[in-house]
């Protein structure tokens, strides 16, 4: 049997200091090209997870126990060599605001090929056209003008492209998002869900997304995880979470959700059973 799965998380727990650990027992896993979503409330432990996963924890915490397996490798021994080049190249992440995360004084094409150039060794001219490209697949019109604006000069749906953009550049295996779409208007939220969708099309790119959006999970994850206070209360594919939840805090997020009618999730069960 071949073995699908890139990232496999196992019973990884993550504590600040001597305290408890506010992240607790998660077991999770993703395969090639698969999108996953952890569903929670704010403070559920959810970023917290994602800044595991790709090493970046804040000062004074650690992860406690357990191990996160990525192409057989444990991360969690990975040195800080094996992680500068794991990280962006391999593994990428897009942040709630990338506006916040683009420099304010520098034009986005020196901030986007200064980028590019760190991961590979190639001309300004070379960088300046994949980072043009990258962003005409993300649908961004006039390229060049983007690349010659300041962040200030964008919208928020244009600098979250923009985010999305530098991420993808380097094609890694999986991009985590963390809230990548509670910024924005409802419009723009969905356009970027279906570009998102469309990279794991377009790049084979697994995706982990961390959002409060039981709609969003549901609507382009195709295994869903929802975390309470640390813990994972609910883990499966996304059929049986949405139609079959196990978790009554499941139940009261998929309630919370509206639906055209006012079809509820306990409506929907009747109809299943």
């Amino acid at each position: 049997m071949i073995d699908k799965s890139i990232l496999e998380i196992n019973d990884l727990s993550v504590k600040y200091g001597k305290e408890e650990p506010v992240v607790k027992n998660i077991k999770i896993s993703i395969n090639n090209k698969e999108i996953v979503g952890i569903v929670g409330e704010s403070g559920s432990g959810k970023s917290t997870l994602l800044r595991a996963i790709l090493g970046i924890l804040p000062g004074g915490s650690s992860i406690s126990s357990g191990n996160i397996i990525f192409k057989h490798k444990n991360l969690v021994e990975s040195s800080k060599k094996e992680w500068r080049e794991i990280r962006g190249n391999r593994i990428a992440i897009i942040f709630q605001d990338a506006g916040r995360y683009l420099t304010p004084i520098l034009k986005i094409g020196d901030q986007f090929i200064e980028t590019i150039r760190s991961h590979f060794n190639i001309s300004k001219a070379a960088a300046y056209k994949k980072a043009s490209d990258m962003l005409v697949k993300m649908r961004l019109p006039d390229p060049e003008r983007i690349m010659n604006s300041y962040p200030f000069e964008l919208s928020g749906g244009m600098k979250q492209r923009v985010g999305i953009a530098m991420a993808m550049t380097m094609e890694p295996d999986i991009l985590l998002a963390d809230e990548p779409t509670s910024s924005l208007d409802v419009t723009t939220q969905a356009q970027i869900v279906r570009e998102m969708m469309e990279l794991r099309d377009n790049f084979n790119t697994s995706i982990i997304i961390v959002t409060h959006n039981m709609g969003v999970a549901a609507y382009m994850c195709d295994k869903i995880g929802v975390m309470r206070q640390g813990e994972l209360v609910e883990w499966g594919i996304k059929d049986q979470v949405i139609n079959h939840p196990k978790s009554e805090y499941t139940r009261s997020l998929l309630s919370a959700v509206p639906e055209l009618g006012g079809y509820n999730i306990e409506e929907r069960e009747k109809s299943n059973t």
